[in-house]
Order: structure tokens, then C-alpha cells, then sequence
């Protein structure tokens, strides 16, 4: 059985930093692709970043560009999402899941079973 656990979020003044760590069981990360998407109230769901592990591809939503890194520790068979100079606008439930990564996208799979319960972001002073 797959699972996936987040942990990380907090609350945070703007400007401050965070990182998310994603654990996944059931699955070694060389074969699985692994990514964060965040969902915030009255928003649409937004992918945020992600590593291919088939061409190593590299995604991160334009809004979050130079701000937040991606981090695949095969041997701890761990996904950091290090966060900084967070702002109120990266408020939201950040979710990492297993889905299809490009250079342009992160596109979690619909079922939901293959997504981690959330980890709260809030960014406010």
C-alpha cells in the first residue's frame, strides 16, 4: 500500500522560510515521480514543483521561481520542498503526490489515494 506523509508546514511572517519534507512508503523515490502541489482556499489547485525521473526535469510554478527549491534525497527516500522569502500569497494546504512531471507542468494522478493528507502554510505577520 502507497502512502504519503508531509510534514513541514507552520505558520511564518513574510519573508521567512520553510521546508516541507514529503515520506513516502511503498515506493522508492528513483522509480516514482514525486511532486508538491498547494491548494488555498477559493483557488484553484496549483502545481508548484516537481523532479521527472525520466529526464530529470525540473518544474516550478512561475510564481514560486527563485523562491522555492526541490530537493530528492533518494537515500532517505525523501522529497524536500525548501521555501524561502515566503509570502501571504503562498498561504495554502501543501500537498505532495506521486503524478507526471515536465518541464512546464506537475500533474498529480487523480486518485487521491496517491496524495498525502496536507501540510498547513501560513504566511502572515
Amino acid at each position: 500500500q502507497v502512502q504519503l506523509e508531509e510534514s513541514g508546514g507552520d505558520l511564518v511572517q513574510p519573508g521567512g522560510s520553510l521546508r516541507l519534507s514529503c515520506v513516502p512508503s511503498g515506493l522508492t523515490l528513483p522509480h516514482n515521480t514525486i511532486g508538491w502541489f498547494r491548494q488555498a482556499p477559493g483557488k484553484e489547485r496549483e502545481g508548484v514543483s516537481c523532479i521527472s525521473t525520466s529526464d530529470g526535469s525540473i518544474f516550478y510554478a512561475d510564481s514560486v521561481k527563485g523562491r522555492f527549491t526541490i530537493i530528492r534525497d533518494n537515500a532517505k527516500n525523501t522529497v524536500f520542498l525548501q521555501m524561502n522569502d515566503l509570502k501571504p500569497e503562498d498561504t495554502a494546504v501543501y500537498y505532495c503526490a506521486l503524478g507526471f512531471c515536465s518541464a512546464t507542468f506537475f500533474s498529480p494522478l487523480s486518485n487521491s489515494a496517491y496524495w498525502g493528507r496536507g501540510t498547513q502554510v501560513t504566511v502572515s505577520s
